[in-house]
């Protein structure tokens, strides 16, 4: 491995996971796969994802089920619980987990699960600038001993975290993020950087071709290294890929592209996207290691239903 890069390692995110067998099962079979993370999400409506397990408490299963896997939410919705008890569960499961948790958090976005929920969706700026008031508490809390904390969103007298997490000074904390200022707050503040789409004023994801092209993804990645300053090197950046399999990768982009709704001339777009791995193992691990070289990815993550098929990629270039 050359100089200065950081190892690959993969994680699969739970997209099926709704019962006890199939979130031991998946967990088992993610170790004995070589990923490094299971990762679940933290929605309680089923659209768009689907039914899920509550995080926190499956994850802390899933630890038990495993020896090294390490266990992580991708990512929590910050408006969803208040920095001091989220501190206080994270803390929690790292110990539960012998110091094996990663603690993945946003500003939230789905307009349509806060208002089922009645609760206010505030506007980008506001939820934005929650999350990074939460940040320096949750850091605080796990960090220790004690934090005092004012700011605009939240307050904190005198609190001692309990427990210590295992990892220390905490541990890692990833922030998902597609605009610019959210991406400058995860350069500052966290230890991984999931780059995004850009999440909508009214409450969605863009699906916009131009999100998603090697131009766009190069600037994200500037704003994170910007923001990060003299600790850029050890910010891991990370990437949730949609895995296109099958012999010839021109079709296989192309049927891709007008799954997606973007027609098959996109295909050659689909193509150069960091986050599509199109075709069979031994093109995708060669294009990876280039993107990880032009970009800086080195986690990466896949849903579960691709865990297998991903396999021969993960076998291929985990740890290297």
């Amino acid at each position: 491995m050359r100089e200065g890069r950081r190892p690959f390692r993969f994680g699969v995110i739970g997209e099926a996971i709704t019962s006890r067998a199939t979130l031991l099962a998946e967990a088992r079979r993610a170790e004995a796969l070589g990923y490094s993370t299971l990762l679940l999400r933290d929605h309680f409506v089923p659209e768009p994802f689907g039914d899920q397990l509550a995080p926190l408490v499956a994850l802390t299963a899933a630890a038990y089920a495993t020896r090294t896997l390490r266990v992580g939410s991708l990512v929590l919705d910050n408006d969803y619980r208040h920095p001091v008890m989220l501190a206080k569960e994270a803390a929690t499961l790292d110990l539960l987990s012998e110091g094996r948790f990663e603690l993945g958090i946003g500003a939230g976005w789905l307009r349509a699960e806060y208002e089922r929920a009645g609760m206010p969706f505030d506007d980008p700026a506001v939820r934005v600038g929650r999350l990074e008031e939460s940040l320096q508490v949750l850091k605080g809390l796990l960090a220790g001993p004690t934090l005092t904390f004012r700011g605009e969103h939240y307050t904190v007298d005198g609190i001692a975290g309990f427990p210590a997490p295992v990892q220390r000074p905490r541990p890692p904390i990833l922030v998902g993020a597609g605009s610019r200022r959210m991406l400058g707050i995860a350069g500052r503040e966290a230890d991984i950087v999931g780059i995004l789409p850009r999440a909508l004023p009214e409450g969605s994801i863009s699906g916009e071709l131009s999100e998603r092209s090697p131009e766009s993804v190069a600037r994200k990645v500037a704003w994170v290294r910007q923001a990060a300053e003299h600790r850029s090197r050890q910010v891991e950046l990370s990437m949730v890929l949609s895995v296109v399999p099958g012999p010839d990768p021109r079709k296989a982009a192309e049927r891709f592209a007008v799954e997606e709704g973007w027609d098959a001339a996109a295909g050659e777009l689909v193509l150069a996207m960091p986050s599509v791995a199109v075709g069979p193992a031994e093109r995708v691990a060669e294009e990876l290691e280039r993107r990880r070289d032009r970009y800086g990815f080195s986690y990466l993550v896949v849903a579960d239903g691709d865990m297998e098929a991903f396999a021969p990629v993960v076998e291929r270039l985990a740890g290297s």
